[in-house]
């Protein structure tokens, strides 16, 4: 497994890359079968060090956790708790007993875009209904079932995944509704 561990504008040694790379490697023995890479990532927000760790899988699936903590090492043994709770949990979906991932899950190109709009007051009407662009950047579209997209953005915990649907061929959205329902966007 790849690990990355850096820190926005703090050091980090080699001694916690090293209780890192042995902890998270106990969890991911005991719960993931095929990891391909993880990133860690440390930063400070006033008083307290923030962690933030993602997981990448070779089926595809994405797992995420984020903690904070007065210390830098019980910020990350916080993630890393938070980390093995998830994967705990998600474990039984993980294992897919009808199918063997032999290859890790085909990816696609695509533009990810991030918009902003002019002025900083949300009341005034602005003089353009056209948002500013200010970051684009290349990302991957996951070739997944409906479940599989549904059991990834739940663990990314994200509000959304757009993902090609590995039945239709086609590219499909699921997403978290106001009612905590997940929805399902299936173009035709």
């Amino acid at each position: 497994m790849r690990y990355q561990i850096s820190g926005k504008q703090i050091d980090i040694g080699e001694a916690l890359q090293t209780h890192v790379k042995n902890e998270m490697g106990i969890v991911m023995a005991k719960y993931a079968q095929r990891p391909t890479d993880a990133t860690v990532v440390f930063s400070k927000s006033a008083h307290e060090f923030v962690c933030e760790a993602t997981v990448h899988l070779s089926s595809g699936l994405t797992a995420a956790a984020k903690a904070h903590a007065n210390e830098i090492y019980a910020a990350f043994d916080a993630c890393n708790e938070k980390m093995d709770k998830q994967l705990r949990r998600y474990k039984r979906r993980l294992k897919d007993h009808h199918r063997e991932w032999t290859e890790p899950v085909e990816l696609m190109g695509a533009s990810s875009y991030i918009l902003a709009a002019e002025g900083n007051n949300e009341d005034s009407e602005p003089a353009s209904l056209q948002p500013m662009i200010i970051a684009e950047m290349e990302t991957k579209i996951p070739s997944l079932s409906v479940g599989e997209a549904v059991m990834q953005m739940e663990l990314a915990g994200a509000p959304v995944l757009v993902f090609r649907n590995e039945g239709k061929a086609g590219v499909n959205v699921v997403y978290r509704r106001e009612d905590g329902n997940i929805g399902w966007i299936d173009p035709r």
